[in-house]
């Protein structure tokens, strides 16, 4: 991710500040035993008061990092560390052990020096509802009021963001795009870079690479602001529907806490839930029922694919299914086919690599799915088998897609709404063909399918 050089050195009552341990710690609680400096340099800006500690574990219990309260979240063992009985926190273990006897630091001293002007370089032009809404939205947040944008997939939502980010840096604020998922933080983080080509972009999720860089503008994984506190004048909530962030109160609690107490918080997505869309009544709210290159959503059409299953686990792929892939290979046109499970779609690679090698498979876990998104993008292989996964956050031209047991309770109406959303986006393919291969019509998909038909009606009314 691009970054700006160092500032210089601070001088903080006589004392001369090292840059990369002042931009490293503002705004973060971090594990004081995990920071990537030596032992002996936080001990002295310890001493001087620079870097304040806490425990992890508070009375309660309460752990201080993702402000879990939940008694039965928390485990008593005895660590091999203090060599006493220690509580440890389960709630946000996945981000490293929060124990009884972790000490979190958090920055005591003065803001690093920030720079006062961040140029905005896009080469497009709004649509008159996209400058409409990308107005509101700027005028909400200059008011301290937090903002629903719910807007439909490839309304250009990203693109709604930029004025109002831009505003913000150059008052010298800190601003979080966090989303609940990774593949999105790697589609948004370098549209950032490119747009805003003199400020630091830090991307920040599960295996990213560190960086002692102050960021005024960061694009995270909800998980990662855990790791923050009292950090942001904006915070900005993409995919703000999307699982695990709408059924984890603690990721909720943890957006509350990486923002200063008055700053505002701009929701964004193209399926809001009733919760977000109390906003209307308290906040600002725009709403986009129309794609920025003006064509309609590709409505979902159903198609039955009796025992696919059964089929797979015989080695063979469904004859629908078959002829929907050889076609795409044919046409030489990119596709993604969804699958409701893991177990499923590894059993369905092998079979699909019998009509193209060059098919791959992803899924949670992969820790190769940023390479080979890359490589669908850039038509080195034909098409990926997915999981919900890469339901929301990327966009490949031309894209097919096709759902496998669109009938499974994981493919709800707001994921069928949201995976039918990566077909047409493109300006000069609006169109395409979006299937849900089904063993049996579900609420969830009419409720999907018409709710697409609505959004094309409010936004077309004339046709």
């Amino acid at each position: 991710m691009r970054t700006k050089k160092s500032s210089s050195f601070q001088k903080y009552k006589g004392f001369l500040l090292e840059p990369s341990i002042q931009n490293f710690f503002t705004g973060r609680i971090w594990a004081r035993e995990t920071t990537p400096f030596p032992k002996e340099k936080i001990d002295i800006y310890i001493k001087r008061g620079l870097l304040k500690i806490k425990p992890a574990i508070g009375e309660g219990p309460v752990c201080h990092r993702c402000l879990n309260k939940e008694k039965k979240q928390f485990i008593f063992y005895h660590c091999a560390r203090c060599q006493k009985v220690c509580t440890y926190c389960r709630y946000c273990i996945q981000m490293g052990r929060m124990s009884s006897c972790t000490e979190l630091l958090t920055w005591n001293g003065p803001l690093p020096k920030l720079n006062s002007y961040h140029s905005l370089v896009w080469k497009s032009r709004f649509t008159p509802l996209q400058e409409k809404v990308s107005i509101e939205l700027t005028e909400s947040i200059k008011q301290g009021r937090s903002h629903l944008v719910s807007a439909v997939c490839g309304a250009g939502k990203t693109e709604i963001l930029f004025t109002a980010i831009h505003d913000a840096l150059n008052e010298k604020k800190r601003v979080c795009v966090a989303t609940p998922r990774t593949d999105v933080v790697l589609e948004l983080a370098p549209r950032f870079a490119e747009v805003f080509p003199q400020t630091t972009v830090q991307a920040l999720y599960g295996g990213a690479p560190q960086s002692c860089m102050y960021a005024p503008l960061i694009i995270a994984t909800t998980h990662q602001l855990y790791r923050f506190e009292q950090a942001f004048d904006i915070m900005i909530v993409d995919e703000a529907d999307a699982f695990p962030y709408t059924y984890d109160a603690s990721l909720q609690q943890a957006v509350q806490k990486a923002k200063k107490e008055q700053a505002p918080i701009a929701f964004v997505t193209a399926t809001p839930t009733s919760e977000l869309l109390e906003l209307k009544k308290t906040g600002g709210y725009s709403f986009i029922p129309s794609r920025y290159h003006g064509h309609p959503l590709p409505v979902p059409r159903f198609s039955s694919l009796w025992g696919y299953d059964k089929s797979i686990k015989k080695k063979r792929i469904p004859k629908k299914l078959k002829e929907w892939t050889e076609k795409r290979i044919a046409e030489n046109e990119p596709f993604l086919i969804f699958f409701p499970t893991i177990e499923l779609m590894q059993q369905a690679i092998p079979l699909f690599r019998q009509l193209d090698s060059k098919i791959e498979a992803v899924h949670a876990e992969d820790s190769d799915r940023k390479e080979k998104v890359l490589h669908l993008r850039n038509r080195e292989i034909k098409g990926l088998l997915t999981t919900t996964i890469l339901e929301r956050g990327i966009t490949i031209k031309n894209v097919q897609v096709a759902v496998v047991g669109a009938e499974s309770k994981i493919f709800t109406a707001s994921a069928l709404i949201q995976i039918s959303g990566r077909v047409g986006r493109n300006k000069d393919f609006p169109a395409g063909d979006i299937v849900f291969f089904h063993h049996g019509m579900t609420v969830e998909m009419d409720m999907a399918q018409e709710e697409i038909k609505r959004l094309n009606k409010e936004g077309f009314p004339s046709a």
